[in-house]
């Protein structure tokens, strides 16, 4: 299973292409455009978000609300583009010049693309732009709704924005709180506090970053490999978190609080219970170990810098003068960390899905989830 996407940020439109999806897996476009929303949404959007309003067109490879098993194509229309239509255009009559970006801002893809592709910044920036993680909510909702079929639950929530942390449960009224809460936190507090922050940064003409967490929960012992590097789950996992614009570092269960403690206060204790098989009394391991997943919920961490577009921005050099100037200044967000979560949970159930497949490869859905019944009997049984 994989997947492509194309389109800027001020394009005429994100495209998608998913090739290798089971066929019968029922697809709800209205879930998807919720996810969509979902990303749109939360404290410190900027003005973008006012124009846009994301949903997702279904060009083929589903019929009746089913996959066929062909290649899922897939495009969400950008509004915005009727203000860009000219500077935008693919021929010779783009105008080149009024939107030229010379410029670029410390902290974007802009002067490493520049200087990488030797082009204009304009081309860098509008595909390095975090409009692009549309289209992956989009392709990643689709699998999501598969797991979902299957009993995998995905959830997440934001510890911290701004250096204000939240307080955590894992009590399911704190869940029901997250769900309510602009910030996606349990804390009531800390979503004051992050509220004032964000008034503070705007003021600032600064933006902020934060700390965020997925779950992953009903996920079998077995996803994955310790055989090859680039088989490992958590490499995946890894790989996928990092690929999302802003995200900085990403950890696994303790996380970096592993180095600091003893192995006996690291490692998980096994236990057996007939009928359920094996488990562990502790979750340090954040649900893999060996680039396996072990049968416990999948707990991962991600930070998020803050975003590099500042209202009052630094210093950068003008790429034709080469004098010291003030960066540019596109329409950006203060504050991008409860959307980015949206985002991480939809790339994270992409990465599980990928590894479900890999384990119990399937034509139609109707045979997967039978494969995928058995062996967790089997894992009960052992």
């Amino acid at each position: 299973m994989r997947f492509l996407t194309a389109g800027e940020s001020h394009g005429q439109k994100l495209v998608g292409i998913i090739e290798g999806l089971p066929a019968g897996m029922e697809i709800s476009k209205d879930r998807i455009d919720m996810a969509l929303r979902q990303r749109q949404m939360g404290p410190g959007r900027g003005g973008r978000m006012a124009i846009e309003q994301d949903e997702i067109q279904i060009i083929s490879g589903v019929r009746g609300g089913l996959s066929t098993g062909a290649p899922i194509a897939l495009e969400i229309l950008n509004r915005d583009w009727e203000n860009w239509e000219k500077i935008m255009a693919w021929g010779e009559s783009a105008d080149l010049d009024s939107r030229k970006v010379l410029t670029p801002r410390p902290g974007h893809a802009d002067l490493t693309g520049y200087l990488k592709y030797r082009t204009e910044v304009r081309n860098i920036l509008e595909r390095a732009s975090a409009r692009e993680t549309a289209m992956r909510v989009g392709i990643g909702n689709i699998v999501r709704q598969g797991l979902t079929a299957l009993g995998v639950e995905i959830r997440g929530h934001v510890l911290a924005v701004g250096g204000v942390h939240a307080l955590r449960s894992d009590k399911e009224e704190y869940w029901q709180q997250v769900k309510q809460s602009k910030w996606s936190v349990g804390d009531p507090l800390a979503e004051k506090l992050m509220d004032k922050q964000l008034l503070t940064a705007r003021d600032q003409g600064e933006s902020l970053g934060g700390l965020l967490e997925v779950q992953v929960y009903n996920i079998p012992a077995g996803l994955g490999s310790h055989v090859h590097w680039d088989r490992k789950l958590d490499g995946k996992l890894a790989q996928a978190v990092l690929s999302v614009q802003a995200m900085k570092g990403v950890s696994f269960g303790l996380g970096f609080e592993a180095g600091e403690r003893v192995g006996s206060l690291v490692h998980d204790p096994i236990t057996y219970r007939p009928g359920r098989g094996f488990a562990r009394a502790s979750n340090h391991a954040g649900g893999i170990e060996g680039g396996m997943s072990n049968g416990e919920p999948i707990i991962l961490q991600a930070v998020m810098k803050p975003i590099p577009t500042l209202y009052h921005p630094l210093d950068t050099v003008h790429l034709e003068t080469k004098e010291t100037i003030k960066a540019s200044v596109e329409r950006s967000d203060v504050c991008a960390v409860p959307a980015a979560l949206v985002v991480l949970e939809h790339v994270v159930a992409w990465v599980i899905a990928e590894a479900v497949l890999e384990k119990f490869p399937a034509d139609s859905f109707i045979e997967l989830k039978t494969t995928w019944e058995d062996y967790k009997e089997h894992l009960r049984r052992l």
